[in-house]
């Protein structure tokens, strides 16, 4: 049995790795949870994670990363309204 990844699956997989890889980043102290690029590296991920969803669903994944996305968006804009304020 041969696994050929296709466009979408590659898409996905970027998407997971951008996701751990900022995990690992806060984790390590690398970057700060309210930092706008936290939230935006989550939310890029996310989409990525969905568009190949698009392809490949799963409902399951699916609900996961609009949750994802959200609370990423979510982030974002409270790191900016922080911003403008601070």
């Amino acid at each position: 049995m041969t696994f050929a990844p296709t466009p979408s699956d590659i898409l996905g997989l970027i998407g997971v790795s951008i996701i751990l890889a900022t995990y690992l980043a806060l984790q390590l102290g690398k970057v700060a949870p309210t930092d706008w690029r936290y939230s935006a590296a989550n939310g890029f991920g996310a989409l990525l994670i969905l568009v190949s969803l698009y392809f490949t669903f799963n409902l399951a994944s699916f609900v996961i990363e609009i949750a994802w996305l959200a609370i990423s968006l979510f982030g974002l804009f409270r790191a900016f309204k922080s911003r403008k304020s601070g």
